[in-house]
């Protein structure tokens, strides 16, 4: 595949990026702070968001892994499903104001509910492609830096001019921006995917319930999800902190002649996201040399540093100090999760015979948006416990302690668990190598079956 390609696939991940962290950082924050619906409510309705996902993970994903049709398995979904996607991404940001707070809530649960199942379609169609068409590992490092040279960008638009855009244009100023964005990088992706609907035409796919008992009962599998739910939920909750980490912690205000405070709150991650983009091929060099499995340890140790520094900070140049520090991890945390569960898959397509990388990426994403569960749960129990009160100037030193544990202590201990699962993660070294071996020579037979079928 021509370098190009490689980048027009990789392009996908703008969108992922940008649509879900931009979701992620500011949806809360919007019915909660902005409208004045009640935490406990909201943070409910997260809470049962994320068992949806559980469901509906694996449903999409057993959905692709089953579909036989002479444009693939993945393709047919992003072409359809994208523009859907990003109609109910706008929607989520108008909400009517002048409502019964339950009906407001109804309007909450429909449109996220909706985008949600369209974003989980797409994703990981688009996702499920990455492991099939670059099965070798300097490829897949080469790819995976690329896809996360584009989630930066998405994540450098959704968690740090966010703040800025909407005060510019808007909430649906915004939504339509990010929504028209998002769509567009999953046409451009289209450019660089590939399949090849003859290989995967004979196979026949799994019942629901077997893929999903085959898919947990590989041990590295459940190891690789234990690291991941936990990194998934260092990002999950600090997006969801920063906000009332920038307003009450070290807040922000209008510096006359100065930055503002929402310019202010951009730079804070803003500016270590810009700087991971060149750091992102030096974790490539370093999952190409050492590993991917013990490149994410070292990852998860660089990022340490930074996360002391916001848990003590008390003013916005201590905390971008703090932020800058994150760099030292955060372009592995963000690119080595991809190289893990591409092996994964690879494994199980020696027990299977088949390719499940559907299945895979769909128990992943139902598994991680526990993460979710529990950030909704830690939110809502903090937020009320430490006696926060929506929209008061100053917050109580008990609150701004909570946010403080939101935002990096509560992330400290997610590494702790992150390191400890990679540890007992059993896919490395001669057994992964035997893996690879195997893998060639069941691709190189796989083709020569396909080729003699139709010769016939």
């Amino acid at each position: 595949m021509k370098k190009w390609q490689k980048i027009a696939y990789a392009a996908g991940s703008l969108g992922t990026a940008l649509s879900y962290q931009a979701f992620n950082n500011r949806i809360q924050f919007l019915y909660i702070d902005v409208i004045g619906v009640n935490a406990a409510i909201i943070g409910t309705v997260w809470f049962i968001y994320g068992l949806w996902n559980a469901i509906n993970d694996p449903l999409m994903g057993q959905l692709s892994d089953n579909t036989r049709s002479r444009f693939g398995r993945r393709i047919p979904y992003i072409a359809f499903a994208t523009l859907p996607l990003a109609v109910f991404f706008v929607l989520m940001w108008v909400p009517p104001r002048q409502v019964d707070t339950w009906l407001l809530v109804a309007y909450f649960v429909v449109t996220v509910f909706i985008f949600d199942t369209l974003w989980t379609l797409v994703v990981i169609a688009w996702t499920a492609l990455f492991p099939e068409m670059f099965p070798d590992l300097d490829d897949r490092a080469v790819v995976s830096g690329w896809r996360q040279v584009f989630s930066v960008f998405g994540l450098i638009f959704a968690l740090a001019l966010t703040p800025i855009v909407i005060d510019r244009i808007g909430w649906l100023g915004m939504g339509l921006a990010f929504g028209a964005v998002t769509a567009v990088s999953f046409f451009v992706s289209l450019l660089g995917s590939r399949e090849d609907p003859a290989i995967h035409r004979s196979e026949e796919g799994m019942p629901l319930g077997q893929a999903l008992r085959a898919s947990l009962s590989s041990l590295s599998f459940r190891w690789f999800l234990l690291a991941n739910v936990a990194k998934e939920f260092i990002f999950n909750i600090m997006v969801a902190a920063l906000p009332f980490y920038a307003k009450y912690v070290i807040r922000l205000t209008d510096i006359e002649g100065g930055l503002d405070a929402a310019t202010q709150e951009s730079l804070l991650l803003g500016v270590p996201f810009i700087l991971s983009i060149p750091a992102m091929f030096i974790w490539t060099k370093i999952a190409q040399r050492a590993g991917s499995r013990r490149a994410w340890v070292y990852a998860s140790l660089a990022f340490m540093p930074g996360l002391v520094v916001m848990l003590l900070a008390s003013n916005f140049t201590v905390a971008i100090v703090g932020t800058c520090l994150l760099v030292l991890g955060l372009p592995g945390l963000l690119m080595l999760s991809d190289l893990l569960i591409a092996d994964v898959i690879d494994e199980d397509e020696l027990i299977a015979g088949h390719r499940r990388e559907g299945m895979f990426f769909g128990m992943n994403g139902a598994i991680i948006r526990l993460a979710f569960s529990a950030e909704a749960i830690l939110i809502a129990t903090i937020l009320p416990l430490t006696g926060y009160v929506p929209n008061l100037a100053v917050q109580p030193t008990s609150a701004v302690w909570g946010f403080r544990f939101l935002m990096a202590g509560a992330p400290l201990l997610a590494l702790l668990v992150t390191i400890y699962a990679l540890r007992h993660y059993p896919l490395h070294g001669e057994r992964l190598m035997e893996v690879r071996a195997r893998v060639d020579e069941l691709h190189r037979q796989k083709a020569a079956q396909a080729a003699g079928a139709v010769s016939d």
